[in-house]
């Protein structure tokens, strides 16, 4: 077979450049940057002063920076807080969706699932703001419904916390639910009927059937929603710009706050560094942990 004449030894090369070259534009230079940056003293505000190398002098200034370990502190308090709710639900809505029949329900269902996860997080951050507006919101029309007075969601520390919570929870429980939904997928119908004749426990059947073949899928949730949480801006900072006070300063708040409001870029990028050392971190204690191959 006569080998095809536009196709050489360089043709896989530049089918591969252009996505190898966008990666590194977006993404690899950038942190290489901010590597180089950390180690610098870079306050784009001063710039008469140079840019200085100072070692690791910013990470020591960042780590006994009171500011920073409590915005740390508040974004784990987040993420413990939305996480269990996001799995439990997803996991009952992945359940309900495995049931056999009701095809075009189901169908139905997940492209109903697809369209918290299609929308930005700026726009989660507005529709947020609409939502729990004081005077027109959606929240306390519903709670005026039930008898209870409405609540200042936005200008109040707890009432702030729990609104991007509840915004967190509805755009990120049905990747939990479809990402559970594949994993459920993955156990033999067979293994699946046997169990169900010798027990009719729905809780025995997920405790020893379905958990195993869950296992990759609960890894994945937990790397993804992990680093997702820790970079998470974009939907807070339109709601509630990290107030009132200090209610919703996340860590990605704080670090943008000193990045482009003090013009501290040295410090920022030492933080964010130090942020992305604790996503790998993170991700290899839970698949060393949790993950598990079912043969």
């Amino acid at each position: 077979m006569k080998p095809n004449r536009g196709y050489g030894r360089w043709t896989p090369f530049w089918f591969l450049a252009p996505a190898v070259l966008t990666l590194f534009v977006i993404g690899i230079y950038p942190t290489i940057f901010a590597l180089v940056t950390s180690f610098r003293q870079y306050n784009i505000a001063r710039p008469r002063e140079g840019f200085p190398f100072v070692g690791f002098d910013n990470y020591i200034n960042v780590l006994s920076d009171s500011t920073f370990w409590a915005s740390l502190l508040l974004t784990a308090r987040f993420y413990i807080t939305v996480l269990p709710i996001q799995l439990v639900l997803g996991l009952i809505i992945a359940l309900l969706l495995h049931k056999p029949g009701l095809g075009l329900l189901k169908s139905l269902a997940r492209v109903v699932l697809v369209v918290p996860l299609a929308t930005t997080y700026a726009v989660v951050g507005l529709i947020g703001r609409l939502i729990f507006n004081r005077e027109f919101g959606v929240a306390n029309q519903f709670l005026d419904v039930v008898g209870i007075g409405g609540i200042d969601w936005l200008g109040s520390q707890g009432g702030a916390f729990a609104a991007i919570v509840i915004m967190d929870v509805w755009q990120w429980t049905p990747f939990c639910a479809l990402i559970l939904l594949a994993g459920l997928s993955m156990v033999p119908g067979e293994i699946e009927e046997a169990a169900r004749l010798e027990t009719r426990s729905k809780l025995a059947m997920l405790r020893y059937v379905q958990l195993p073949f869950l296992l990759p899928s609960l890894t994945a949730i937990l790397i993804m929603r992990s680093a997702d949480v820790l970079k998470l801006f974009d939907m807070v900072f339109v709601m509630t710009r990290g107030g009132p006070g200090s209610a919703t300063d996340l860590v990605s708040i704080y670090i943008q706050r000193v990045g482009f409001r003090i013009f501290d870029l040295g410090t920022a990028s030492a933080q964010a560094i130090l942020l992305l050392i604790l996503t790998i971190l993170i991700s290899r204690l839970y698949i060393r942990v949790l993950y598990r191959e079912v043969n």
